[in-house]
């Protein structure tokens, strides 16, 4: 497998060609939100599958954005270009029935909703943790980039990610109480270091 940096680079280069730079997303574009997304990650020191999966988490659309760049039935383009675990994140993120599976996450013996297959699965707590992390990233660049979306969404994801805690880093939990917690005007762009 490449280096992350290099595999990044290929992501981006096959969100471009699939539509991403194209398709209309709070904050611009959904290349822009995705890179926003691989970019908050890195600042909470995720690994490298972790960040890659957060570049492409919405290659497979999701539960929130229909839209998909490829349909599921093509993982191994993807794995190809970001490697089999970063690859299973995107899928596992893609893949997720929210008003199923959020509120049992913390669970460790939780069904996991596959909105695809229509089946369940338990995912090991690394994975949960993974998904945790992903989905926080996601969310609070939405109510980073779009104020309505904050004041709309904002308490809901306050909640869910109060639940997600246990699961959360350190830095995403920070994160979550500046972006949602706090007044819109007083929200801080930089996590704490570890």
């Amino acid at each position: 497998m490449p280096t992350s940096t290099a595999a990044a680079d290929r992501a981006v280069t096959l969100l471009r060609r699939f539509g991403a730079a194209d398709l209309a997303h709070p904050g611009g574009t959904l290349l822009a939100h995705l890179q926003r997304v691989h970019a908050r990650l890195g600042l909470w020191r995720a690994r490298p599958a972790l960040r890659l999966a957060g570049l492409c988490h919405a290659f497979y659309g999701t539960d929130g954005f229909p839209t998909a760049l490829l349909p599921p039935d093509r993982r191994a383009d993807l794995a190809a270009v970001i490697g089999a675990e970063a690859e299973a994140l995107v899928y596992l993120y893609g893949s997720c029935d929210r008003r199923a599976t959020h509120p049992v996450l913390t669970r460790a013996d939780a069904p996991f909703h596959d909105r695809f297959t229509g089946r369940t699965h338990t995912p090991a707590p690394q994975l949960r943790r993974d998904f945790a992390e992903l989905s926080a990233a996601n969310e609070l660049d939405l109510a980073r980039e779009d104020p309505d979306f904050r004041e709309k969404w904002g308490p809901g994801l306050l909640e869910l990610f109060t639940g997600f805690r246990p699961l959360l880093s350190e830095a995403a939990w920070h994160d979550c109480r500046t972006v949602l917690g706090a007044p819109p005007d007083q929200v801080s762009g930089a996590p704490p270091r570890p």
